[in-house]
């Protein structure tokens, strides 16, 4: 059966926004799997994504403390419909990435991650795919802030979709 999923990073609630925006929410609400790939800064909103997922699958990030790291992993893997997931926050400079990260998940199809707030898709030379959902609610010095969607059916991941939140929602919530 196909399986809805949400890709999310580096919320920083309450550092850089108040709470997640609606949109985001709405997104929780109708995916089958949410992923974080860490910086959540507070125990609070993992509480929450607990509550309102269906399932969470989440990694701790270099701003979260020892609260959610009792919690969380490092990283993370979960196969979803045959296709297997890594997850980890924080995977280095962009320079070398993919052949980096091919070797360090060598039994990973598909490796989601955070830390740099800037969205990523590409693959490895032996095929592992990188995604990054960048943030929804701190864009840095990206245009927009954004997560991810994707499907995952029959042993493969399709319908990878970077997200724009809507530039008054994101704003609303910072305020």
């Amino acid at each position: 059966m196909p399986l809805n999923l949400l890709l999310l990073a580096d919320t920083h609630v309450p550092k850089r926004a108040k709470a997640l925006p609606a949109q985001v929410w709405t997104a929780v609400e109708t995916a089958d799997v949410v992923f974080h790939a860490g910086d959540w800064v507070t125990v609070d909103l993992l509480d929450q994504l607990e509550r309102r997922s269906r399932r969470l699958i989440g990694v701790y990030g270099n701003n979260d403390g020892p609260d959610l790291r009792a919690r969380l992993p490092e990283t993370a893997t979960v196969t979803l419909e045959g296709v297997r997931f890594a997850m980890v926050h924080e995977t280095g400079q962009a320079k070398g990435r993919e052949a980096r990260c091919g070797m360090l998940y060598p039994d990973a199809d598909v490796l989601v991650f955070g830390h740099s707030h800037i969205p990523w898709d590409t693959s490895a030379p032996g095929g592992l795919r990188l995604l990054n959902p960048g943030s929804p609610t701190d864009r840095r010095r990206q245009p927009v802030c954004t997560y991810m969607t994707a499907m995952v059916d029959s042993g493969a991941i399709t319908e990878v979709r970077l997200v724009e939140l809507r530039r008054d929602e994101a704003r609303l919530n910072r305020q």
